[in-house]
């Protein structure tokens, strides 16, 4: 499938900053699941100071705001063909070993909620089977339900209040696996949708090292393994290591964020 993706994110500021700089992961890398045809990144009101890969593997680009800038606008976009391997990237190794993805952090760690949600499916002999069933009992125990959970909340707070959004979900599949024993990761990225082009923000999924398979992933939200519709920007342990776009600002007064974001054939 090739899909095309154009979305803008738009800073404004009350006042005029003094300094601005956003890291942003919206560069998509070619795998056995995806190759990128064209992909260009685009800045107005500041500048796309370097970029380079990180530990993940991840394409990052550093934007520095014009001193006195009172927007930011930060335009990404291309054309990705697209392959549907039920989920699976494989034995695809960066820099990080497999240890550092069993290593809990602040979003993931693993509380006496999800270590019992993790309990329910460890009698299987089957890896595979195991981890659909542990992606479906996420969602039966923590709905999809918008606008309850931030940034800040951890996959314990979000199985304790029984809601979430695909943040959540990724991050909760996350922790649950590596109390299983397994590798897992977080995975950000965009997803086609029939019959809708304008969307609210990207998607989020998970991804767990079974076995012969390597990588393989789980979305929760829409309880299937990623097929042709998936378009993966970045990996990371967990939801802040993976963010599309995270930053810091210095000068007075508040910032408006406006998303624009189009997917479509």
């Amino acid at each position: 499938m090739l899909i095309s993706v154009s979305h803008q994110t738009t800073y404004t500021y009350e006042a005029p900053v003094s300094y601005a700089l956003q890291r942003i992961r919206l560069q998509p890398c070619n795998s056995a699941l995806q190759t990128v045809r064209n992909w260009s990144i685009d800045v107005e009101g500041g500048t796309l100071e370097t970029r380079y890969a990180d530990h993940h593997g991840n394409q990052v680009g550093l934007i520095c705001a014009e001193k006195g800038a009172q927007s930011l606008k930060i335009s990404v976009g291309g054309e990705v063909e697209t392959n549907d391997l039920s989920g699976i990237l494989g034995k695809v190794y960066g820099r990080a070993p497999l240890w550092y993805f069993q290593q809990p952090t602040a979003l993931t760690e693993a509380g006496p909620l999800l270590s019992d949600l993790a309990d329910t499916v460890s009698g299987y002999a089957n890896e595979l089977e195991q981890f659909h069933a542990l992606s479906t009992a996420i969602l039966d125990k923590v709905p999809w339900v918008l606008n309850e959970t931030h940034s800040e909340t951890t996959a314990e707070e979000a199985v304790g209040q029984a809601s979430g959004v695909c943040q959540d979900h990724a991050n909760i599949f996350v922790a649950a696996a590596r109390r299983l024993g397994k590798p897992a990761r977080y995975v950000s990225g965009y997803l086609f949708m029939e019959g809708r082009i304008n969307q609210d923000a990207s998607h989020a999924w998970a991804e767990v090292h079974i076995g012969d398979l390597g990588w393989v992933g789980f979305d929760v939200s829409n309880g299937i393994s990623p097929d042709e519709r998936y378009v993966r920007l970045a990996i990371g342990r967990d939801a802040h290591d993976a963010a599309p776009v995270s930053g810091l600002r210095m000068g007075e007064g508040d910032e408006s964020l406006i998303v624009s974001l189009q997917v479509q054939q």
